[in-house]
Order: structure tokens, then C-alpha cells, then sequence
């Protein structure tokens, strides 16, 4: 067994959904963003917009020399997300099936 059933907890869940969106990078931590609700792709995108661009801005030069970390969640996979994040040039880092474990900031 992979875990030990003394270790588990029961949870439940109940009430409003609270998400974080967070970023960091070896120049330092970046903006958080906590919200009420779940996550979609419009949404994503103003995320994107309001805290994303500014952080790339400020500590890189040229987007080219920057990359952009997420997962497969289908808010980050949307078309109209992909469209977007090219059309601001933001360089993704291929991410390979389900391998949250490669996520640094889980």
C-alpha cells in the first residue's frame, strides 16, 4: 500500500471554492491571486493579463528568455488560452501527461 490508513484524513468539502493563482522564478517570487470560485478560461486569461505580463515585464528583458510552467488543467489548455499566450509570446514549457510531480510549485 501506498499509504498507511492512520496517515489518511477524511475531507469534505463545503462552501465556496477559494483558488490561488501564484508564480515565482529564480528571480523571486511573483504576484498571488486569490479568488472566490472555480477557474476558466476567460478568467485564466485575465489572471494572465493582470499578473503574468506585468511579472515577465519587470524581470526579463525580452519574453524570449523567459518560460511559462502550467499544468494540463483544461483552463490552461483552451484554445483561446493557447492563442493568447502566443500571441503575447510566452514561451511554454512542454509539459508531459500527467506528471504533477514535475510541478515545482506543488
Amino acid at each position: 500500500r501506498a499509504y498507511h490508513p492512520k496517515y489518511i484524513i477524511p475531507s469534505e468539502q463545503r462552501g465556496p471554492t477559494v483558488q490561488i493563482w501564484a508564480c515565482f522564478s529564480g528571480k523571486g517570487y511573483g504576484p498571488c491571486h486569490v479568488f472566490a470560485g472555480t477557474m476558466n478560461s476567460t478568467r485564466y486569461i485575465q489572471v494572465l493579463e493582470q499578473h503574468l505580463l506585468p511579472y515577465i515585464r519587470r524581470n526579463w528583458r525580452q519574453h524570449a528568455d523567459c518560460y511559462f510552467q502550467q499544468d494540463g488543467a483544461t483552463c490552461h489548455t483552451a484554445r483561446i488560452v493557447k492563442t493568447w499566450l502566443n500571441r503575447h509570446n510566452v514561451n511554454l514549457l512542454p509539459w508531459p501527461a500527467k506528471s504533477a510531480d514535475l510541478s515545482p510549485i506543488e
